[in-house]
């Protein structure tokens, strides 16, 4: 049987830094604060919500308190959640490996730290949403990645006992590890250290060669 597969989203299947980047301006402009970058906003991304607006309030010079960062993560997430897909794309691939992989009659999984509500609005939009039989969430469960509960909540959904896991980031890679499960980085997302930093089975730069990777990765482990 073939082994299931667990992706993460951001900087994984989806490229969705301009569409965070959009509201975290407008999120900015309606305080009277001046926009971030682009590449700055691009590096917050990973933790989630919560800890995304408190590095924005860090870079931005606004007051910390625990009151006001959690209504600023309630603005940003009504703001984002208004148009969470309309400049995100898939990765160039993703559609066909993700197809490929199904029609391997592997179960698919998606494990963010990105909030429920917007990941399924974000694959409806981008019409994946049919291709996955499980999807967890930042706020699925008390605790967020690199924790490995998501990941185990993720494998019971899929009802196996051990998956592959594919990410982007060193938040993934710290996850499948404390999982104890094979990890795929793709190198293209919003890691922040070098590829030879992070730990990884097997690290791809184009997901055209996605499926080939993980097929030669069972047939090493088959042959062991």
């Amino acid at each position: 049987m073939k082994k299931p597969v667990i992706f993460d989203l951001d900087g994984t299947l989806v490229d969705s830094a301009p569409d965070i980047h959009a509201a975290t301006n407008a999120l900015l402009r309606a305080m009277g604060y001046q926009p971030l970058s682009y590449d700055i906003v691009r590096g917050f991304i990973g933790n989630g919500i919560p800890k995304l607006v408190e590095r924005v309030m860090r870079a931005s010079d606004i007051e910390f308190t625990i009151a006001r960062h959690k209504g600023l993560c309630a603005q940003f997430e009504a703001l984002y959640g208004e148009r969470p897909a309309v400049k995100s794309v898939l990765y160039p691939g993703v559609r066909d490996a993700l197809e490929t992989l199904r029609a391997q009659g592997r179960r698919l999984g998606i494990c963010t730290n990105k909030n429920l509500d917007l990941t399924l609005q974000i694959i409806e939009a981008l019409e994946i949403a049919p291709l996955f039989d499980a999807v967890i969430g930042g706020d699925s469960l008390d605790v967020k990645k690199p924790d490995p509960a998501p990941y185990f909540e993720t494998l019971r959904q899929l009802g196996v006992d051990r998956a592959i896991y594919v990410g982007d980031s060193e938040i993934d890679a710290a996850t499948a590890k404390a999982a104890k499960a094979p990890f795929a980085l793709f190198t293209e997302g919003y890691r922040k250290a070098a590829v030879a930093a992070i730990p990884h089975d097997f690290a791809f730069s184009d997901h055209d060669r996605l499926v080939s990777m993980i097929d030669a990765m069972e047939q090493q482990e088959s042959a062991a």
